[in-house]
């Protein structure tokens, strides 16, 4: 993902990563290039925080954690919006934030 092309992420004011906005379920498994992209298994539960907008191309940032508690711990990551389905909208995603590098830190 190239950090100069996404510049916009649409979240919940005024804290984008403390609240998520949807949930949602993976549709098929999906496997990351990087560490910055989370893996999804097919019908995991998915919280979502923020959705990078570009031209085209749609990736959302989100988190999962194992299908048992403390099976593994949650992990933060982007992901394709094909990949899953929106099921329960919690909140309005209405702002608009600049992204920064943090956002696509992968170490």
């Amino acid at each position: 993902m190239d950090a100069a092309r996404w510049k916009v992420k649409t979240s919940v004011p005024p804290y984008c990563y403390y609240n998520p906005i949807l949930i949602a379920r993976a549709l098929e498994d999906y496997y990351p290039g990087d560490c910055r992209f989370i893996s999804l298994r097919q019908g995991q539960v998915v919280y979502v925080y923020a959705l990078l907008k570009d031209r085209g191309n749609m990736f959302w940032a989100g988190s999962v954690q194992g299908s048992y508690y403390g099976e593994q711990e949650a992990r933060l990551g982007h992901f394709p919006s094909s990949v899953v389905e929106e099921t329960h909208a919690l909140m309005p995603a209405t702002n608009e934030v600049m992204t920064d590098n943090w956002d696509f830190y992968c170490n």
